[in-house]
């Protein structure tokens, strides 16, 4: 052969080592796919795995270390406050990002009031009960709120999500700036989360509102030790309170709810059958309903003095 062609040959050859060479660089060893594979692993107990993985986020704020707390930052990819953690110096006011409160309201004041100014938009409430007046009051209505169809019986325990035979999507729903952020954290954990406009929010929220109201009320009034017994032993009741609740928030707020409210607050029921009943935190809950005047709620309020009159509740009635 003439050296044009032996040089030719050798070109050849050493292009296809080249392309060799590369096509190794994207076959993984077994040392990284080990790797890989641990980090897809679940590390919440009791989960087999997660749907998928959240990149660590440091903007990422919770702050309340129980139940739910420690089920939405057990990925590890947010900064957890507890009780013990100062807001004001532990949350950064040059960041950005969510900041889930996971805690009873009646630490929601102090929560808002240490959190720096610049970071109070960023302030995510998951908390059952009417909070609108309280929203107000701090100017705080436009931040994003949380629907949590959601149960953990104990801390680490694996939560009891609201899917139910009406709602098979899911009962939980989440409105506002950070809303796909909050379902997000709830699909890495298998769980599931609607995103919904403040329109669709408002009916989701005194449904709510109206099942924690009538099903605990009921079961505490009828000595109930469950809110599935107060819903089969006394359907009935549940039912008509339920009615009246859903007619006395329309004629208040203007707001038209979707038909099937009472199914889809007893196939909720059936979920979370072994709830234990209780007339608490009454100025975020019954006392939406019980201040529209026994005109409005006479059931409700009747049964509420009931209760009273019975020494079943921890406070007085105002």
């Amino acid at each position: 052969p003439t050296n044009s062609t032996i040089m030719t040959m050798r070109i050849f050859i050493l292009a296809i080592a080249t392309l060799c060479t590369a096509a190794e660089a994207f076959v993984p060893s077994s040392s990284s796919a080990m790797a890989a594979s641990s980090h897809s692993i679940n590390r919440y107990p009791s989960f087999s795995a997660q749907t998928s993985k959240l990149s660590a986020t440091p903007s990422t704020v919770v702050i309340g270390g129980g139940r739910i707390g420690s089920l939405i930052s057990s990925d590890g990819a947010a900064t957890l406050l507890g009780r013990d953690d100062p807001i004001p110096t532990s949350i950064d006011a040059d960041a950005s990002g969510p900041i889930f409160i996971a805690t009873r309201n009646d630490v929601l004041e102090q929560i808002v009031d240490d959190c720096p100014p610049s970071r109070k938009k960023d302030l995510v409430f998951l908390q059952n009960g009417y909070l609108d007046d309280f929203l107000e009051r701090k100017g705080l209505m436009e931040n994003t709120q949380v629907l949590l169809y959601l149960a953990v019986t104990a801390l680490g325990a694996e939560p009891i999500d609201g899917i139910t035979s009406a709602n098979p999507e899911g009962l939980t729903a989440a409105t506002g700036e950070h809303a796909r952020a909050f379902a997000d954290r709830l699909g890495a954990l298998g769980l599931r989360c609607n995103v919904v406009s403040g329109e669709e929010y408002r009916p989701a929220m005194f449904e709510k509102l109206i099942w924690i109201a009538t099903y605990m009320l009921v079961g505490t009034a009828k000595n109930c030790s469950s809110v599935g017994q107060a819903g089969s032993d006394q359907k009935q009741l549940v039912e008509d309170v339920i009615s009246e609740l859903v007619s006395a928030v329309s004629a208040k707020e203007g707001i038209a709810f979707p038909s099937g409210t009472i199914e889809r607050l007893a196939a909720y029921t059936d979920v979370v059958s072994d709830f234990p009943c209780g007339v608490k935190e009454f100025e975020w809950r019954n006392q939406y309903f019980y201040d529209l005047g026994d005109d409005a709620c006479p059931i409700h309020n009747g049964l509420l003095r009931e209760c009273e009159e019975g020494g079943k509740l921890g406070f007085a009635l105002p």
